[in-house]
């Protein structure tokens, strides 16, 4: 078996401020990551940190870019174990999209359509919440099939075995843990495509 982390976070930044104003909830933005570290942490979210509107895949760093920026970013970490092809699955899948990042865009349009719980998909465009959701099942992680079409970054904890690792300030998040860096290092390396 194999650990897998989704991050739950909140920046406080405009954006999310006026998604949490119209979902009501805690927590406005959601990442995955295949190390207890966070060091290979991924979502669709904002390319650089001080521009909302230009977004895109990105590889999300605790102590870089946005988090960085934003400092007093909530989270909560959850682990869920999965297996040994799941995981292998989930880093091809992550390696495709790093590999090929310039043919995606951030679904704003989706986004915004969350709030009036209408779901719109175009093509080659994610938000956070689709991302990890298409990440999760496109592995035949088969509790994924029960989350809902209009999905929100809170959405993901009714997924049975998830597991509170930590609850704070993102920045202050450490874990005991240390994975085999080596195998951490391959996850985005361009060889491992195709995963369609």
């Amino acid at each position: 078996m194999k650990k897998i982390y989704l991050v739950l976070t909140h920046t406080g930044t405009l954006l999310s401020r006026i998604i949490k104003y119209y979902t009501k909830e805690e927590f406005t933005h959601v990442s995955i990551s295949l190390d207890c570290e966070l060091r290979e942490m991924y979502s669709f979210g904002r390319l650089h940190p001080y521009n909302p509107f230009w977004g895109s895949f990105v590889h999300e760093r605790i102590h870089k870019g946005t988090f960085k920026r934003f400092r007093n970013t909530r989270t909560e970490v959850y682990s869920l174990n999965v297996t040994e092809e799941q995981y292998e699955k989930m880093r091809k899948i992550i390696a495709y999209f790093n590999e090929y990042k310039e043919k995606y865009k951030f679904n704003f349009i989706g986004l915004a359509c969350v709030s009036i719980n209408k779901r719109i998909r175009r093509k080659n465009t994610f938000y956070c919440a689709e991302f990890v959701k298409h990440v999760l099942k496109s592995s035949g992680i088969t509790e994924a099939n029960n989350l809902p079409e209009i999905i929100k970054p809170l959405d993901f904890k009714i997924i049975d075995g998830l597991q509170l690792e930590y609850a704070g300030l993102l920045r202050k998040y450490k874990k005991k843990e240390f994975p085999n860096l080596e195998k951490v290092q391959e996850l985005i390396q361009p060889k491992e495509i195709g995963y369609v």
